[in-house]
């Protein structure tokens, strides 16, 4: 039996262009990263908003097991199924994090003969969007600090500072630090702390913003700190959420890719379901529903987490409906979760 991997490598992939005009996108509404990845233009998203939607299909899962239970796989090959009985459907998932690629739970991009690609592109830098969301936050703290050094006009107490730095890594040694040591020029030391990228409150936004003049708002609401007098500080009183946009006006535009049946993909975002609510962005999921008669998506983790706030955060705020919910279930998440020893 061929691995995933072998099975990604051997796949008969055809160029975006075609993959795109199966669902009515022209080549020039895509901007190409190469022959197999594009991102959708805001040409095209403005274009068929007033499409009529398709149905919209959420796949979720019971309580997962560390190694996941397959979510991705099943979402990928209903719409692969879809397809082969002449349903137009387009799938949206969520984007992989650096984070579980190189842990435990491997790729986000399916498994088996039920996979995008290019899988080992998708896997690792993309099309860059987690750079630029990781760029974002980051020069986000790096103003909240050079503010600090610069005479705190705002008065911000370094001991009442919420966000955080980030990056797209499982790296603990990171998650508890001191910053700014070795003298004056280098700034006023304080404890500080870095998260996962998809863990970012960044990350979230970009998933719900309806366009860039809506991202630039909600990054300016981002509560970034206390002053000394216990008021809050927001990203926007260190004029850091214009940059921020500046950063992430590439990374809000969805991208698309292919099954290895040649079926659309859209990818874009990835918060984790955890700590954010666990769903692709709120644009791809929309131009999905515009593009395809069926619009077959995934939300995170289980259906207690990521079912629940793609019902009640994702589908409230964007107006959304399913018509139908998928359940994943397996032999070996019953043996988990039912305290079996070695299930896994």
């Amino acid at each position: 039996m061929l691995s995933d991997i072998e099975i990604a490598r051997g796949a008969q992939m055809k160029r975006i262009g075609e993959v795109a005009s199966s669902v009515g996108i022209d080549e020039d509404e895509l901007e190409l990263y190469g022959k197999y990845k594009a991102k959708l233009s805001d040409e095209l998203i403005n274009r068929v908003k007033d499409n009529e939607n398709g149905k919209l299909v959420l796949v979720t899962a019971v309580n997962p097991t560390p190694a996941g239970e397959g979510k991705t796989t099943v979402t990928i090959g209903l719409g692969d199924s879809m397809a082969k009985i002449g349903k137009k459907a387009v799938i949206a998932l969520r984007e992989p994090s650096l984070g579980p690629v190189f842990g435990i739970k491997g790729g986000a991009a399916g498994g088996g003969y039920s996979q995008v690609v290019p899988m080992e592109d998708i896997n690792l830098h993309f099309t860059g969007d987690m750079h630029a969301i990781t760029s974002a936050n980051n020069l986000m703290c790096a103003l909240l600090d050079n503010h600090i050094q610069q005479g705190n006009e705002l008065g911000i107490d370094q001991r009442r500072v919420l966000i955080k730095r980030c990056l797209d890594m499982n790296d603990r040694a990171l998650r508890n630090i001191v910053c700014s040591l070795g003298g004056k020029l280098n700034g006023i030391p304080r404890e500080d702390h870095f998260i996962i990228t998809v863990a970012s409150e960044v990350m979230a936004i970009l998933c719900l913003a309806e366009d860039v003049f809506d991202l630039k708002e909600r990054l300016g609401n981002i509560l970034v700190a206390y002053t000394y007098d216990g008021k809050p500080v927001y990203c926007r009183d260190i004029k850091a959420n214009g940059a921020m946009t500046v950063l992430l006006k590439d990374a809000i535009k969805p991208n698309l890719v292919q099954t290895l049946e040649n079926n659309p993909a859209i990818m874009h975002g990835g918060p984790f379901a955890n700590i954010a609510h666990g769903c692709n962005s709120i644009r791809a999921t929309k131009t999905a529903l515009k593009l395809g008669d069926y619009c077959i998506t995934e939300a995170g983790f289980g259906s207690d987490l990521g079912a629940e706030k793609f019902l009640d955060i994702k589908c409230r705020l964007a107006g959304l409906t399913p018509s139908c919910v998928v359940l994943v279930s397996t032999v070996r998440s019953m043996k988990y979760n039912g305290g079996v020893e070695k299930a896994i």
